[in-house]
């Protein structure tokens, strides 16, 4: 089982070495090799390290991704964590529960991805003032507390997804985006990053509404439909996250207007994935869920042994289609 293990985290990691190309171009730093060797690890059992990891959700299969990263380098490295995180996205309190429950457990360290990157600045700062060092993943805070964060670069993978819409839609016409909130880094930033591109480079395409449907794909898929009927000229829609993505073409199939639209979409997840192979989606970008994990409890055990972080753990992304989604590098990082 370790082997498979091992096995599955290398292929996870090669991903960030294949491709991150934004629509700026930029690429993300090769990965370093594993931190934590078994003299490592050996140590980390005797010392009895535990790291809670506060997730944003359990309702879709990314988090399930992130929690097998993280469980992979907990094992490589020799330290016991939890993963925990509220049952939708939209239960900030309940994620600030959860996440004060776990400094008072008085853990070696925490991980924490955040659903208000506002909310949590209290106590990450009784976190800073106990001497626990805190590591962000998927989704940042506005505060320097934590060490680093293990992200995808959220803005230029939705400008990405920006360029290949205004190619699959030529260059002009009518646009909308379903994300999952405007509180979280990534809910901004992928927003940001889409809305951005657009006026930037492509004058002769309109985004003509942007809704927040909290990452349910109830709530979305309401909000989807909405939006089409009162655009009837509308060619294209960009899905956020995984919940946003499947409210996007719930609504997409009940309506029929699927020879109308552009749909491209983020993550991956069975019913996307189907989507894209049918033709129903375009694409979607896909992040490192798996890199996500590891990365992040790799940071916790580096901080604890003193060693210097970059601000960010750029784990990488790329777009997707039906003809590259069984390319070997893309299947790798993909989750159902």
């Amino acid at each position: 089982m370790k082997s498979t293990l091992k096995f599955l985290v290398l292929v996870a990691m090669l991903f960030s070495l294949v491709i991150g190309i934004s629509a700026q171009e930029a690429t993300p730093e090769p990965e370093p090799e594993n931190y934590c060797t078994p003299e490592i690890a050996a140590e980390n059992l005797a010392a009895g390290i535990t790291i809670p990891m506060i997730s944003k959700g359990f309702q879709h299969q990314f988090w399930q991704a992130v929690r097998l990263g993280a469980e992979m380098a907990a094992e490589d490295c020799g330290v016991e964590i939890t993963f925990e995180g509220p049952e939708n996205e939209s239960q900030v309190d309940r994620q600030m529960d959860m996440l004060q429950a776990a400094l008072d457990r008085q853990p070696s360290a925490i991980g924490f991805a955040a659903l208000d990157s506002q909310a949590a600045i209290p106590l990450l700062e009784r976190a800073a003032e106990e001497g626990i060092p805190v590591v962000g993943f998927d989704s940042g805070v506005d505060s320097d507390i934590p060490v680093t964060t293990a992200t995808t670069d959220n803005v230029a993978a939705a400008a990405l997804a920006a360029d290949m819409m205004a190619e699959l839609i030529g260059g002009e016409g009518e646009v909308a985006v379903i994300a999952h909130d405007q509180t979280s880094r990534t809910g901004i930033d992928r927003v940001a990053g889409f809305v951005d591109r657009i006026a930037e480079a492509y004058p002769d395409i309109t985004v003509v509404d942007v809704q927040y449907g909290g990452g349910d794909q109830l709530r979305s898929t309401d909000l989807a439909r909405s939006i089409i009927l009162a655009h009837p000229e509308l060619k294209g829609f960009f899905g956020a996250n995984e919940g946003s993505i499947i409210g996007v073409l719930n609504a997409v199939t009940e309506l029929d207007v699927a020879e109308q639209l552009v749909v491209i979409g983020y993550d991956s997840g069975a019913q996307q994935i189907e989507a894209i192979r049918s033709g129903l989606e375009e694409g979607a970008i896909t992040q490192n869920p798996i890199g996500i994990g590891y990365r992040a409890v790799e940071a916790a055990v580096m901080a604890l042994r003193g060693e210097e972080l970059p601000t960010t753990i750029d784990t990488g992304f790329m777009y997707y289609d039906a003809t590259t989604i069984d390319d070997e590098e893309i299947a790798a990082v993909l989750y159902e």
